[in-house]
């Protein structure tokens, strides 16, 4: 099984992450603040050049103002053709 990063569905994940960010709106340095990580690990996930596991989703998700769950039934719904 080849690595998901260079997927299509990996590109797809990607940019519903940083539309989600956008719809918040929150701008990446704000995203890191609120992790407490450097504004680089926000850019590199949205690059594509860093996978998030799926805790880090979590955390994701719940500094973006989101349910994870619901946020990622939201991913699948709107991708479901390619599941």
């Amino acid at each position: 099984m080849p690595s998901s990063v260079f997927t299509e569905r990996h590109q797809e994940f990607i940019a519903f992450l940083i539309a989600a960010r956008k719809a918040a709106p929150i701008t990446q340095v704000e995203l890191a603040r609120r992790l407490g990580r450097p504004q680089s690990f926000v850019s590199k996930v949205e690059r594509g050049e860093r996978r998030v596991d799926v805790i880090e989703f979590c955390q994701l998700a719940q500094a973006l103002g989101y349910d994870p769950a619901k946020l990622l039934a939201e991913f699948l719904s709107a991708n479901a053709t390619s599941v």
